[in-house]
């Protein structure tokens, strides 16, 4: 047994217990609680296992898994920008890439290049694993808003074109996840729950 390689992986282990204190502007479904990155993550996992199916591209599932379980680890550090923050693009590559760098680097080094390489990946969305993964990561917050009668679109006054524009990342990696979230925008529309400008 190699103790240096435990004793590291134990030290990412603890480090990666903040993510659960990391509040997100988004509620849960039919909730007036934020959701934390962890609860985020776990969700997004299963989505992307419950809907591979219908990814544009065949997928490798379990690199997906992985890249949506990892990929908000950098907020520990660089913080949760909100999707729709005016203040603040949500691009925080720099602070984020630190951040990767500091806690993917207290694993063995093959575990942190592995684990770097992933959420780089996911970053760059490029590749058809990483263009899913960020279909669910907008598809999930779509569903939560859609369940409480708009949730952070009407707290933050958040209007039509701005969540057309940013949920529409969805079809690069699922169209039909795309057609159906479309009509959840439009019909919240029509609720009057979503603002046309």
């Amino acid at each position: 047994m190699n103790t240096e390689d435990l004793l590291n992986q134990i030290a990412f282990i603890k480090e990666i217990d903040k993510v659960k204190y990391i509040q997100r502007k988004t509620k849960l479904f039919n909730s007036d609680r934020n959701e934390n990155d962890a609860e985020h993550s776990w969700h997004l996992a299963l989505m992307a296992i419950v809907l591979a199916q219908h990814s544009n591209e065949p997928v490798d599932v379990l690199k997906v898994v992985k890249m949506v379980l990892i990929h908000d680890i950098v907020e520990i550090d660089a913080g949760d920008v909100f999707l729709y923050d005016l203040q603040k693009n949500h691009d925080n590559s720099d602070e984020e890439r630190l951040a990767a760098n500091r806690i993917f680097g207290l694993l063995p080094k093959k575990q942190a290049d592995e684990m770097i390489a992933i959420w780089e990946e996911f970053e760059a969305g490029e590749t058809n694993e990483a263009k899913f993964a960020k279909s669910m990561d907008r598809l999930e917050p779509l569903l939560q808003n859609t369940s409480n009668d708009g949730g952070t679109w009407k707290e933050f006054d958040v209007r039509y074109n701005k969540v057309y524009e940013k949920k529409s990342v969805i079809k690069e990696g699922s169209k039909t996840l795309w057609n159906y979230a479309e009509g959840l925008i439009n019909e919240s529309v029509e609720k009057g729950i979503l603002k046309k400008d």
